[in-house]
């Protein structure tokens, strides 16, 4: 046993240091029924039109992408065998939720209402999700980061999930580097760091802060980090 844990240690040191291959997420397939009504429905949520090829009757490719996503779907006839609806458990990471809740409303978009989860509820009666099978109405009372969810389904059944992460999980995100997806997010990721700052000043006697800006770029890099916020 001790030398197989020196082979794995072995092993493992010399991978420090070596560059690894990048390998990015770039597509997730969706099994669709009617090409056109998905077409439909996935423009219809405000997403980007990338592509819409077709081979005669035999083959159609089109491909959308969410606003702010490094990833895309794609779907259409003959680029998958799996049934029309099985696509369950579609992540949809945002920094607001009642605002992009809201948004899909305004589009016409049957969605839940917002819930969060029963912790520890691995089973219930409700459509399972990634914390459970428990639904309790409502946000997550302390807007805990990862804790907030909205589901709808495209016309086949095909299941998304609306989920709010504010602040990232230690180690997800790379601490020397802050990027925001879009716009939206980084003015999220600043009215956030307003909100914090105000409590800092109240805190320091309500004097204004001239290194605002300072706070502000420290607070919106540790957030996404999952780092130590200032205080």
């Amino acid at each position: 046993m001790a030398n197989v844990k020196n082979e794995i240690l072995a092993s493992d040191a010399k991978d420090v240091g070596v560059a690894r291959v990048d390998m990015k997420l770039e597509i997730v397939v969706i099994p669709v029924s009617n090409v056109d009504r998905a077409k439909e429905f996935y423009a219809k949520l405000g997403w980007r039109l990338d592509a819409d090829f077709a081979h005669g009757d035999d083959w159609r490719v089109i491909q959308f992408t969410p606003p702010g996503s490094g990833c895309s779907v794609i779907f259409g006839k003959n680029v998958t065998a799996a049934a029309p609806g099985s696509a369950q458990g579609l992540y949809l990471i945002v920094s607001d939720i009642e605002a992009a809740r809201k948004e899909l409303l305004g589009r016409g978009i049957q969605i839940s209402e917002v819930f969060h989860g029963a912790s520890g509820a691995f089973s219930g009666p409700d459509e399972a999700y990634l914390f459970g099978q428990i639904r309790l109405k409502g946000p997550d009372a302390e807007h805990g980061s990862y804790r907030s969810f909205a589901s709808f389904s495209d016309p086949d059944g095909n299941g998304w999930l609306l989920q709010e992460i504010t602040t990232r999980l230690p180690g997800r995100i790379d601490s020397a580097t802050t990027t925001f997806a879009s716009v939206n997010d980084l003015a999220s990721a600043l009215r956030r760091a307003e909100a914090a700052h105000g409590e800092h000043e109240k805190r320091a006697g309500g004097q204004r802060d001239a290194n605002w800006p300072e706070w502000y770029a420290a607070y919106m890099a540790a957030e996404q980090a999952g780092g130590e916020l200032p205080q």
